[in-house]
């Protein structure tokens, strides 16, 4: 009796990329672009934007905030929105391309002064109270940490077209845009939405 011959190496390598590594390779590319088009997660490193954010907090973060974009690039297939003062950004440092969160404290065309931690934007104080521990973004009230002072002051600057600046909230103990200047509004990865963890308290989602 005849045995059948046994299939080619070639052909057998083959056909086992088409039915097992073609799909895994077409999964991972396109849960790799939904990550960097769509939602993506931001752990944070350090104590600069305390009270808002712990060290070790894990924050959600809408990737398509400020537009649709190609995956890995800054081009921008659709338009979907801009960034606004009180938004909490993720984006890399033009000092060093270190991955940083801050919030957006003023847009292009603000005039900014910062003494003593607490802002003035277009002349207006933005602090809720005597004390100043609150700021009033608008669409956003922001909760400040001074107890280690403001940090450097802005004498007054204005921001130019097409960039941001952004603050740590907790003023005294935050290298923002005071240090490395303005930040490309193109430049903005996402606007966190909420921290899904908190350390010591576990799973929630308490909003940005």
């Amino acid at each position: 009796m005849d045995t059948p011959n046994p299939q080619p190496r070639p052909r057998s390598a083959i056909a086992w990329l088409r039915r097992e590594a073609l799909p895994l390779l077409a999964m991972l590319l396109l849960l790799g672009t939904a990550r960097a088009s769509f939602a993506n997660h931001y752990q944070v490193p350090s104590g600069s934007m305390q009270p808002t954010l712990q060290p070790g907090d894990r924050v959600a973060v809408d990737m398509s905030a400020y537009g649709l974009r190609v995956p890995f690039t800054r081009h921008v297939l659709v338009p979907r929105g801009t960034p606004r003062r009180g938004d909490v950004a993720v984006f890399n440092s033009p000092a060093d391309g270190v991955l940083l969160i801050k919030r957006v404290v003023a847009v292009a065309g603000d005039r900014v002064v910062l003494r003593d931690g607490r802002l003035s934007i277009n002349g207006a104080p933005l602090a809720l109270d005597a004390e100043g521990a609150s700021e009033d973004f608008g669409t956003r009230v922001a909760q400040l940490d001074l107890a280690r002072g403001g940090g450097p002051d802005i004498p007054g600057v204005v921001v130019p077209p097409g960039h941001v600046l952004v603050l740590g909230d907790h003023r005294g103990n935050s290298i923002d845009g005071r240090w490395f200047g303005f930040v490309e509004a193109d430049a903005l990865y996402g606007r966190a939405m909420a921290v899904y963890w908190r350390r010591g308290e576990g799973p929630g989602w308490q909003k940005l």
